[in-house]
C-alpha cells in the first residue's frame, strides 16, 4: 500500500533554515512526479513545489521561490525540501504527495512553525 512519511519539521526562527524528508513506499517511486504542499493556519492547502521522475525538472510557488529547493533520492525512496530564509508566513503543516501537483494529501505532515 501507498505510504508517504514526512519529517523534519518543527520551530525555526526567521531567516532559519530547515529540511523536510519524506519517505515513500508502496509504489515504483522513481516512475512518479513528487510534491510537496501545505495547509496554512485557517486556509486551505497551497502548492510549493514539484519534481520531476529524474530530478531534472522542478517548480515551485512564486512564494517560496529563491527560498526552497527540492529534490529526490530515487535509490533511497525520498523527496526533500530545503527551506531557506523562512518566513512566518510559511508556518504550515507540509505534505508530500504524488503524481499531479493537485493531489489530495494522504499521509500526517509535518508541521513548521517559524517563530522568534
Amino acid at each position: 500500500q501507498v505510504q508517504l512519511v514526512e519529517s523534519g519539521g518543527g520551530l525555526a526562527q526567521p531567516g532559519g533554515s530547515l529540511t523536510l524528508s519524506c519517505a515513500a513506499s508502496g509504489f515504483p517511486f522513481r516512475s512518479w512526479q513528487m510534491n510537496w504542499v501545505r495547509q496554512l493556519p485557517g486556509k486551505g492547502l497551497e502548492w510549493v513545489s514539484s519534481i520531476s521522475t529524474d530530478g531534472s525538472g522542478t517548480n515551485y510557488a512564486d512564494s517560496v521561490k529563491g527560498r526552497f529547493t527540492i529534490s529526490r533520492d530515487n535509490a533511497k525512496n525520498t523527496v526533500y525540501l530545503q527551506m531557506n530564509r523562512l518566513q512566518p508566513e510559511d508556518t504550515a503543516l507540509y505534505y508530500c504527495t504524488k503524481g499531479r501537483a493537485t493531489t489530495t494529501p494522504n499521509s500526517q505532515g509535518t508541521r513548521v512553525t517559524v517563530s522568534s
